[in-house]
This record gives C-alpha cells, sequence and structure tokens, in this order.
C-alpha cells in the first residue's frame, strides 16, 4: 500500500538544493533592483572653460648696494604696493605689469599708463598714494578713453556711474578734472578709509568696462 502524499509538499522541510535555488533567486532579483547592479553611474558634469582673471603685479628696481636712505625707501614703498596690489587683486579682474622706482627728485608720486610708478617724497610712500597711482598707470588720466569719456567734467560712462550711485544715493556722480575723478579718487590722505579704498578699486574697474 502506497504512503499518501501530502497535500502540501511544500509545506515540509525544504531540500538543501531547493534551498541554494532560492537564496540564488533572490539574490539575483536583489541585484537586478533598482540603484544597486543596473544603477548607471553618475554622469560627470559638463567641463566649462574658466578665463582666469587677470591680475596687477610690480616689481621694484632697486640699487645694486642701496645706501640707507634708498633702503628706507624701499621698505615703506613695498608695504605700500603690496598693500595696495593685494587690494585691486582681491576685488578687481584687473590686469597690469607694474615697474616702481624710487626717484627723491619726485616731489610727491607720479605713474604712468606705460606701467611705471615713481616715489619721491617719503609722506607718500602709503597705501592710498599707491591705490590711486595704480588708477594712473591702468588709465584714469592717462588714457585715450579717459579724455573721452572724462570731458566735461563728469564721467559719462554708465558702468561707474552706476555704481556712484549705488554708493552715494540717486543723485551722485563723478566728477572728473585734471585727470582725476572724485568721489574715490584717494586724491588726498583725508580721502583714506577701507570704505573708500575699496569703492576706488570697484570704480577704476567699473571704469575700464566703460572703455577706459
Amino acid at each position: 500500500m502506497r504512503p499518501r502524499r501530502s497535500p502540501h509538499p511544500t509545506e515540509g522541510p525544504t531540500p538543501t538544493w531547493r534551498r541554494k535555488a532560492i537564496v540564488a533567486a533572490l539574490a539575483a532579483a536583489l541585484l537586478a533592483g533598482p540603484g544597486i547592479a543596473q544603477a548607471a553611474p553618475p554622469s560627470a558634469p559638463a567641463s566649462q572653460e574658466r578665463v582666469a582673471a587677470a591680475t596687477i603685479t610690480w616689481n621694484l628696481e632697486r640699487a645694486t648696494n642701496p645706501t640707507a636712505d634708498q633702503r628706507a625707501a624701499y621698505d615703506l614703498i613695498t608695504a605700500a604696493m603690496n598693500a595696495a596690489v593685494a587690494r585691486y587683486n582681491n576685488l578687481s579682474d584687473l590686469g597690469k605689469s607694474i615697474t616702481v622706482r624710487y626717484d627723491p627728485g619726485v616731489p610727491t608720486a607720479d605713474g604712468n599708463i606705460n606701467g611705471t610708478i615713481r616715489f619721491g617724497n617719503r609722506s607718500y610712500m602709503t597705501e592710498r598714494t599707491a591705490l590711486h597711482e595704480i588708477a594712473h598707470t591702468i588709465g584714469v588720466g592717462t588714457s585715450a578713453g579717459w579724455s573721452t569719456l572724462a570731458a566735461g567734467g563728469t564721467w559719462r560712462g554708465a558702468q561707474a556711474t552706476a555704481l556712484v550711485k549705488q554708493f552715494d544715493g540717486s543723485g551722485a556722480t563723478l566728477s572728473t578734472g585734471g585727470g582725476h575723478f572724485w568721489p574715490y579718487g584717494l586724491n588726498y590722505d583725508n580721502e583714506f578709509s577701507n570704505t573708500a579704498a575699496d569703492r576706488h578699486v570697484q570704480i577704476v574697474a567699473a571704469m575700464v568696462r566703460d572703455g577706459l
């Protein structure tokens, strides 16, 4: 007499081979799930060409065997130029290669669009003067664009004009004369402050965008 077959054969102990098959099937299903084996690797961001900002650089011409007077002047000039160039490079993308000289025959200091700055009088070896003279090397009072945009006593470029209005109100203008501008031209020591120095750089950069 044959033994009766259980109506539910899967309810008994599962054979080892079947357990392995089930485990393998479950593993395959998990690996096939979204976000694991079939998840596409994240796409790399599209490369973007970046144009390096221009920078202002400078060098100081030194005597081979400097006197005590020259060494003292070199120290003051270096501190002034380092501070001014750092401010320009931090707040603008202007570029210029500047050569600086100590010339005791210069009564104050001067800057030329050819990229030279001369310091004479010790009282002008300051960041304020260095910022002002750098502006001259960039074109303030020295370029053809200045002659066009500064004619008539008021700067006519849209960007620098908009910027001074942002700083000082809707009625503000940039006055020009004698190769200089104001406010924020840093023409005298009593005009200097960190805020004024920052705005000076920003206005010079805006003037360049206007066509200085």
